[in-house]
């Protein structure tokens, strides 16, 4: 195990190094070796900045390289790369929580009762077919240009997404569990509690994961469209500028950003589904 570990772990190293190398030189040795009309614009530092300059610019955004201290830059700075990257985050959890709240507390009232779901059914699959980014605009008109509008963003993305898994997951839970839990006196809520909601648990955090990624894709894109902060505002700000490096320290904060969410989503999911074979601990 610990052999395959390492190999994996040697082949994902020396992926990311070449990536760099050629970012980082590539466009140089293309220009070197081939005809200009067969250079790769993709290559091209105006547009894709290389990792040195992406580098600069995170210490610059970051505070780290400016004159006045680290401490004057922050409090000085409205926008800067923190406070941006944390309303953005702060905006994105908030998203996430209450869609995916509303969103699993919907699927399983739907899910459980067939009158409510022929009632409501028709209007969840015709607000669902509305882009959801087409109505950010509405959103921001509604909610102002704050961070209301970024969570109301997020809300409208990832409800839906968790709605449909949690709908479809109480719908597959197994019947006959249901029937021998009621024979035994169980109450509508402890079925609930004890069958349907463990067995729907997988659609459940099926969604979750997706989900996170479109809460950060809601927020983002209203803070494109019109915002105080944020790490869109901040990319928009830098492609007012054509400023190529700045922006890539956006994406990438962003990345990582993505990436903690995921990694929570996933070890809470491990947590709670700790009783299925591919969750338990391995000795």
């Amino acid at each position: 195990m610990s052999n395959s570990r390492a190999v994996i772990l040697f082949w994902q190293l020396a992926i990311l190094a070449a990536v760099l190398v050629i970012w980082q030189w590539g466009f140089d040795w293309s220009k070197a070796l081939l005809p200009k009309a067969y250079v790769p614009k993709i290559l091209d530092p105006y547009f894709v900045a290389k990792p040195t300059l992406i580098w600069q610019s995170f210490l610059r955004l970051g505070c780290f390289a400016d004159a006045g201290g680290f401490t004057a830059c922050v409090t000085g700075n409205d926008n800067n790369l923190w406070l941006a990257t944390l309303v953005t985050l702060k905006n994105t959890w908030w998203g996430f929580l209450f869609g995916s709240a509303s969103g699993i507390a919907a699927g399983l009232i739907l899910g459980r009762s067939d009158f409510l779901a022929r009632v409501f059914g028709p209007y969840i699959v015709a607000l669902n077919s509305i882009p959801r980014i087409a109505l950010v605009p509405l959103v921001i008109l509604i909610f102002g240009l704050g961070d209301l509008s970024k969570i109301a963003t997020a809300w409208l993305v990832v409800f839906f997404v968790v709605f449909f898994n949690t709908f479809e997951g109480t719908r597959a839970v197994d019947r006959d569990q249901i029937a021998a839990a009621r024979l035994l006196g169980a109450s509508e809520f402890t079925v609930l509690r004890t069958v349907v909601i463990p067995s729907a648990l997988a659609w459940v955090f099926a969604s979750l994961l997706p989900a996170v990624s479109f809460a950060l894709i809601g927020v983002i894109v209203g803070e494109f469209i019109g915002a105080e902060r944020g790490l869109g505002k901040l990319i928009i700000e830098a492609e007012a500028r054509a400023n190529a490096s700045e922006m890539m320290v956006a994406i990438f904060v962003m990345m990582f950003v993505g990436i903690l969410l995921a990694i929570a989503v996933r070890s809470l999911q491990s947590y709670l589904l700790r009783w299925q074979p591919q969750f338990e601990p391995s000795a």
